[in-house]
């Protein structure tokens, strides 16, 4: 129970794959390439479920709070294809084992890993995220894709990586933006003001995905190649359910200690600790001025010159004459008669 209580620096998500009563020949393939890329914080649900999470009339959000709570899990990515909405893939967000908000897309096309053969990246290591279109900074949708794909592929929080760490990179970008969309604004409570929008014209999202190789270049830099290694995703915007301003402002919160306090395990502020590059935690003491003309330092003959020696060896005569005028006096006189 002590591992599920909040956190300044959370561990890596916990992300539950679940199929619905109807997957098909696509989502299969596509769930089990992305499980690849989350594992090892994945987990997967072999049966199908009866899973609606925009339908409000079941219990499809009372399952996905059970399932979060029993798993420790924060995210889902659930497949389900219908005759109205075909190959549909849904993103839910939890906080504290409650539904934070939704956002369905649509695959349009695919290619798996299989399809390439290619070196993969091994599992568990923290890819590198590119966002290559102003609108996942401008747009609502696009903002909270961005969010999503970042808590969905993120992993570990870390201050620092080193370079051959970062085998793959993902990289979402977007269709041509229509000239509709060039003057969007942020609204982070779409709740708020509600406005009706026309999803066919929200431009598709292309995810691709590709491994590093660090090649010679001649400096200290190394140059980098990209191979792509799968999958490649083609992603249309459906239904969305954004989060509400009161839960979002709890999720937002952040206690008053310092993140990077926390991280170095100083916990509150202390006067003069630091810790160093190697993590060692180092003290700084203050001392009063020191005189280092009075500082006494252990002689050593052998470190001492030939003029020394000289003088030592004067002194050392002068010494013994002087003890032979001291002891002359106390030799007894002879008695004359």
């Amino acid at each position: 129970m002590d591992a599920r209580l909040p956190k300044e620096v959370e561990d890596a998500r916990i992300a539950i794959f679940v199929k619905g009563t109807h997957t098909g020949e696509t989502l299969n393939p596509v769930m089990k390439d992305l499980m690849a890329l989350k594992r090892p914080n994945a987990i997967s649900f072999s049966k199908k479920n009866t899973i609606h999470p925009f339908d409000s009339t079941t219990t499809s959000i009372s399952s996905l709070e059970f399932w979060a709570n029993k798993n420790d899990a924060s995210l889902f990515l659930i497949g389900q294809t219908t005759k109205k909405r075909p190959n549909g893939l849904t993103f839910v967000r939890m906080y504290d084992n409650q539904v934070l908000d939704m956002m369905e897309v649509g695959v349009d096309s695919w290619a798996g890993m299989d399809s390439f053969k290619t070196p993969k990246s091994t599992p568990g290591h923290k890819p590198l995220m590119h966002f290559a279109s102003e609108l996942f900074d401008t747009h609502p949708r696009y903002v909270q894709a961005k969010s999503m794909l970042l808590d969905f592929f993120n992993g570990e929080v870390v201050d620092s990586i080193c370079l051959p760490g970062l085998e793959h990179v993902i990289s979402v970008s977007c269709a041509p933006t229509p000239a509709s969309l060039n003057n969007a604004t942020v609204n982070m409570y779409p709740n708020q003001h509600p406005t009706p929008e026309d999803i066919s014209s929200l431009p598709k999202i292309h995810i691709r995905t590709y491994t590093t190789r660090l090649l010679s270049s001649g400096t200290r830099i190394p140059r980098i190649e990209l191979t792509p290694m799968g999958p490649n995703l083609d992603l249309s915007l459906r239904r969305h359910q954004a989060a509400d301003s009161e839960l979002l402002k709890q999720a937002m919160k952040r206690p008053k200690l310092k993140k990077t306090d926390i991280e170095k395990g100083l916990g509150k502020k202390k006067k003069n600790l630091e810790v160093d590059e190697m993590g060692d935690l180092r003290g700084r003491v203050h001392v009063g001025k020191q005189d280092l003309n009075k500082l006494q330092t252990r002689k050593m003959k052998g470190l001492k010159g030939g003029d020394s020696q000289d003088e030592e060896d004067g002194e050392g005569n002068e010494d013994k004459a002087d003890e032979d005028e001291v002891d002359a006096p106390r030799k007894k006189r002879r008695k004359t008669t």
